[in-house]
């Protein structure tokens, strides 16, 4: 086996619990004719409030399957110049390991609100609605609020809190809900079969769509047979929506915010028991989780060895994927997120002085074997010391064994760095006997 420099390109797969978290930020960002910093109450008050009235919040509620690409665009909204808006986010998790909270844009001012077990839809419902209350004290310091769903939340109990509570009616309404959907892998989770009494979140988050975003269109390039067929498919369900084709997220956020596309009577036709706060809502058990924050660094190179295995072994039950590692050697982040087999990422900013270097992971899927992931990622962390210290005389694995001397450990995420006799330098990812080993006696 050759030694080989550091590989950037790496494929992950995963799962999760029934449980979530729910965060909210305030976001500032400048442009032209609007100021950064804090909105002073005067000045936000000649804008929006009336008599000293404060002025009812309007809502976007951004939905859409695991992976669909729902942080991508809040993002892009977030760093947009152009909407003039302010926002409140709440953000919510299927996990008890958050990583959203730490890759959403640094344009937010983060302000964590609460840390909630259980789905939005569902079990933390109430808890949204008292983050709606508390929000609207500060009302001065934003005029949108923006709720992102976990992957697995039916959107309809999301919905209904802005018309069953009357304290919420009177500070929000509700403006739209879009819907983001991944054209890779909608229609197999359109088709999935749940058991009885489940319901299909996929198909709930498009039938209560306002707009649709039919996003990662480019992985369709050469097949627009397809994009129609599933265009055919959201219209059966949803027949009024507006559907965009887009890539990545980008879409101008004026066909997103302030568009006045909720509609309650629309709702009520299709479903006229909606308002009926009593109303059953079942998850599919088979869809599990597992999630793991730590301060142990890992070795990359163990890491990617380990996602093409699990890869090959549970690639077709892996929903979604997402984490931020802590790579030995190396000063800035490695962010990933991927869908099935499909992966994305990259190294992304610094860890700052003082942060934490916090490895964080999150796995959803069905069926999966939480103890192979868990002893997974064990074989990936950084433990025992090197075998070799600096200055010791090794050899190297080059295609053919060369001499040389170790001058220094964990450069660029790889456990050695070895200058060969010649004086080229090499590099050996990982600290095993196929990479290095010791001079014969």
């Amino acid at each position: 086996m050759r030694l080989q420099g550091l590989s950037l390109t790496l494929t992950f797969y995963g799962l999760f619990y029934h449980l979530a978290k729910t965060l909210v930020y305030f976001h500032h960002k400048s442009h032209t004719g609007y100021s950064t910093g804090t909105m002073s109450s005067s000045n936000h008050r000649r804008g929006m409030w009336k008599k000293d009235k404060a002025p009812i919040v309007p809502v976007t509620v951004l939905t859409g399957f695991l992976g669909s690409g729902k942080t991508t665009l809040m993002n892009r909204i977030l760093n947009d110049t152009t909407h003039g808006m302010r926002f409140a986010i709440i953000e919510n998790e299927f996990g008890q390991v958050g990583v959203d909270d730490k890759v959403i844009s640094e344009n937010v001012d983060e302000e964590v609100i609460e840390v909630i077990n259980g789905c939005i839809c569902c079990t933390v419902r109430g808890d949204l609605v008292e983050a709606l209350k508390k929000l609207h004290k500060r009302v001065e310091q934003f005029n949108g609020i923006i709720i992102e769903t976990t992957g697995l939340a039916d959107p309809a109990p999301v919905v209904q809190t802005f018309f069953v509570d009357e304290e919420i009616q009177k500070c929000y309404k509700l403006d739209s809900v879009i819907t983001v959907v991944d054209a890779k892998h909608i229609l197999t989770r359109l088709y999935d079969k749940k058991p009885e009494g489940a319901e299909n979140e996929a198909v709930e988050q498009v039938v209560f769509a306002d707009k649709i975003l039919l996003n990662k269109v480019d992985l369709m390039a050469n097949d627009d047979a397809t994009l129609l067929a599933i265009e055919k498919e959201l219209r059966a369900l949803n027949p009024t929506a507006p559907i965009l084709r887009t890539e990545h997220g980008q879409v101008s956020p004026a066909e997103l915010l302030n568009i006045g596309a909720f509609d309650l009577k629309r709702v009520l036709d299709f479903d006229p028991e909606f308002l009926d706060e009593n109303q059953e809502h079942q998850h599919d058990s088979s869809v599990t989780s597992f999630g793991e924050k730590t301060t142990d660094e890992f070795n990359i190179e163990m890491f990617q060895r380990w996602i093409q295995r699990l890869i090959e072994e549970d690639g077709a039950n892996l929903y979604r994927y997402k984490g931020i590692i802590a790579v030995k050697g190396m000063n800035q982040k490695f962010v990933f997120q991927g869908v099935g087999m499909l992966f994305s990422g990259g190294f992304q900013g610094k860890w700052k002085k003082k942060e934490v270097r916090e490895s964080r992971f999150i796995f959803i899927g069905k069926n999966l074997d939480t103890e192979f992931l868990k002893s997974g990622l064990d074989a990936c962390r950084v433990g025992a010391v090197l075998r070799f210290a600096i200055g010791d005389n090794v050899l190297a694995n080059v295609g053919s064994w060369k001499k040389g001397e170790i001058i220094k450990h964990w450069d660029d995420g790889n456990a050695y760095r070895i200058k060969l006799n010649d004086s080229s330098n090499v590099w050996a990812p990982v600290d095993i006997d196929e990479y290095v080993r010791a001079v014969a006696a």
